[in-house]
Formats: structure tokens, C-alpha cells, sequence
């Protein structure tokens, strides 16, 4: 069923993983969609999967006569793109020049973009002149480990957060049309300053990517066999480490300022644990460390939980399973037809062996009960 879009026409210049989901969730809503981008090749797989039309194909086929891709009526009868929305989904370095560009070439227009800083390229706009009237800046809180159109989504942003950063001379009607963007495409809009905006990403967002990037960097040189004996608490702090390094920098450097004082308060407690680490047995020490793994759980449980809500304890327990196809999935059955609710779940591999762990989180108050029905129809959960 086709659900009315809030805008009637939208260009995105960036045809990536962000720009080709916002293509396909926009598609999915019946909203007439553009695609362009710097690279055809890139272009040209956005169009394919379906997260919009082809500019540069569109323009070929005008030129043409006719022959090449369009809307119903034809390219003829549509000589100039006329966007209601313009969404730039391209890499922070060139954001602005971009922004700019668009706000001179579509003067009806409104346009966003959806870096992952704010604060630079509001500036940046601003040193340029550029009609903010027309601008508001925006940066879905969601992705993936994978980069480009084929790894695209049209429900990428469902029930993620949107943050819109206006400026003081944005227009109502131009937040309210970027506002409508996220809410239907599934996203739970927050609105803050552009400022706001950097020194939170930094803390909760830059800041893992650099401490996981620089503990996955110590393991460069040591043994395989080694590396064998991992568990899963080194792949859950290594996992964002396989991050693209050239679009990191971009946003790292863009963001230095709000990023910097993260890592000054990083290093201060690193200071810390070594010189108390330096005299372990010294008095106060173990004390020390006790004091800094349980500010840690002070800021881990202020993390929201599940939908958002505030942080919940759930019971976990784990199962031993073969590592054969259809396993979980038997597993997951079964909890839920003796009425269980599965809150949350992991996996691990034991290395070497053919089996598998699933730790299961569920309601305290059932954890009894689930590990008596499992060992009753043969798992075996692991106390």
C-alpha cells in the first residue's frame, strides 16, 4: 500500500549506503526520487536497485531525445529537475561545497545534509553566504559495516534516531519538511544545536571508533594461535574497527575539537590505572581499581535499553548448540512457543569444537522456568 509522502520530488547527491536507503524508503513511499553522484558506475547501481532514477541517465536520454530515463511523461516534456527536497549524503570533506552548490542551483528548494558533523559545516555555509533560510542540517543515527549502494536499505532508519540541527535563520516550513523526511522514513527525531550535536557524536559515537580501532591495533603482531583463545567480549570492542579509515579521518578531523577533550578525559583515567597498576599491591590500589570498573558500570547502565527505554537487568543463561544449519532457529522456536518473550541474544563459537553458545537474556522472573523447559527437551544450558 503506497502511503502518501510528505514531499513531492527529492534529489540526493551522494548515492552511498545512506543516500541509495534514503532512495529506497522514499521509493517505497511512492516519492519521486533522484540520484546523483560523482562516480556513474555508483549512480548507475543506485538506479538498479531502485533507490531512485538516474540523473546522468536521465539528462543522456533528454539530450537523446527522449530515449533515455524518466518520469511517465518523458524527459522532453521535463527539461529541468525542479527537487522539492535536496538530501547531500556525501562524505564530510566535500559537504559543504556541495550544500552551497545545491542551495544556488535549486533557489525553490530545501536542502539537508546527512554528515556525521554539524557544527564545520554550518560554519563553512556561513562563511559562504549561502541562503540558510532554505538549510537545515541533519545525521540519521544509523549505517552498517558495509559501504555503498549494494549494502542499502530502505528500513535502515526504522526507529533510529534523526538529529536535526537548525540554524537560528532556518525556516519553519524548511524544518518541518526535513522533520517529515525522517518521521517517514521510520526515524524518532531529536532536535539540537549544531554544536550539541559534535560533542555528543564525539562521546558516543567517535570515541568508541577510535578506542576500538586503537585496541584492534594492538593485536597487528601477535599470534594467530594466540588470537585463537578470543573471546567474545574482544570481538564486541573490536567490531566497529573494520571502519573505512579514509572516511574516519574526515570525520575525525572535522570534529577534532568536540573529540579532543574525549580523549583527554580517556587518557587522564588511562594515567590513572597505570600508575595505580605501577604499585598494585600498594595501599588504596586495588581500591582504585575497584573505584574505576565500577564507574564504568555507572555509565554502562545509563546506556538506554531495549526501545529506547530506560536501562532494564534481564537473566541471562546459555545454551550449548550444534553448529549445524536450522539450530537457532529450533531454539528460538521453541522459547517462544512455551510463551517466553526472548529479550535479547548473542552468539559465540567454542573454538575448535562444532558446537555453538547462545547466552538468551529474558525476564528475571522467567529464567527458572525456561532452563527447567529447555533441559526437559534436551538442551543443554550451561550454568
Amino acid at each position: 500500500m503506497t502511503t502518501t509522502a510528505p514531499v513531492g520530488s527529492v534529489l540526493i547527491i551522494g548515492a552511498g549506503l545512506l543516500g541509495a536507503s534514503i532512495g529506497l524508503g522514499l521509493r517505497n513511499l511512492g516519492v519521486e526520487t533522484w540520484l546523483r553522484d560523482a562516480s556513474p558506475t555508483t549512480e548507475a547501481v543506485g538506479e538498479d536497485i531502485g533507490a531512485g532514477l538516474s540523473e546522468r541517465a536521465w539528462a543522456a536520454g533528454a539530450a537523446a531525445g527522449g530515449g533515455g530515463a524518466g518520469p511517465a511523461e518523458g524527459p522532453q516534456d521535463r527539461p529541468v529537475l525542479a527537487p522539492q527536497l535536496v538530501v547531500v549524503a556525501t562524505p564530510p570533506d566535500v559537504t559543504v561545497d556541495l550544500v552551497a552548490a545545491a542551495l544556488r542551483e535549486f533557489p525553490d528548494a530545501v536542502v539537508t545534509d546527512v554528515a556525521s558533523v554539524k557544527g564545520s559545516i554550518l560554519r563553512g555555509l556561513e562563511e559562504r553566504g549561502a541562503d540558510l533560510t532554505r538549510y537545515v542540517g541533519s545525521h540519521p543515527m544509523a549505517g552498517r559495516e558495509k559501504s555503498g549502494p549494494v549494502a542499502a536499505r530502505g528500513e535502515l532508519f526504522t526507529s533510529m534516531p534523526w538529529v536535526l540541527c537548525s540554524a537560528p535563520q532556518t525556516a519553519p516550513s524548511t524544518r518541518r519538511l526535513v522533520k517529515a523526511l525522517a518521521v517517514e522514513l521510520g526515524a524518532t527525531v531529536t532536535e539540537m544545536s549544531a554544536d550539541e550535536h559534535d560533542t555528543t557524536v564525539a562521546l558516543i559515537s567517535h570515541l568508541p571508533q577510535v578506542m576500538s580501532s586503537l585496541l584492534a591495533s594492538r593485536l597487528q603482531d601477535t599470534p594467530l594461535h594466540h588470537l585463537a583463545l578470543s573471546g567474545q567480549g574482544l570481538r564486541d570492542t573490536t567490531r566497529i574497527a573494520g571502519s573505512d579509515p579514509g572516511l574516519w579521518v574526515q570525520i575525525l578531523t572535522a570534529n577534532a575539537a568536540s573529540v579532543v577533550p574525549a580523549l583527554h578525559g580517556v587518557q587522564e583515567d588511562l594515567q590513572r590505572l597505570i600508575a595505580t597498576l605501577e604499585a598494585p599491591t600498594a595501599p588504596g590500589s586495588r581500591l582504585d581499581v575497584a573505584q574505576l570498573i565500577s564507574e564504568g558500570n555507572a555509565g554502562q547502565a545509563r546506556i538506554p535499553g531495549k526501545h529506547g527505554g530506560a536501562p532494564k537487568a534481564f537473566a541471562q543463561l546459555t545454551v550449548l548448540v550444534d553448529d549445524v544449519p536450522g539450530t537457532i532457529a529450533h531454539l528460538l522456536s521453541f522459547i517462544g512457543e512455551i510463551g517466553i518473550n526472548l529479550e535479547d541474544l548473542r552468539l559465540d563459537h567454542s573454538p575448535g569444537q562444532p558446537v555453538g553458545l547462545a547466552e538468551v537474556s529474558v525476564e528475571p522472573n522467567r529464567r527458572d522456568e525456561l532452563v527447567e523447559a529447555l533441559t526437559a527437551n534436551g538442551w543443554k544450558v550451561v550454568q
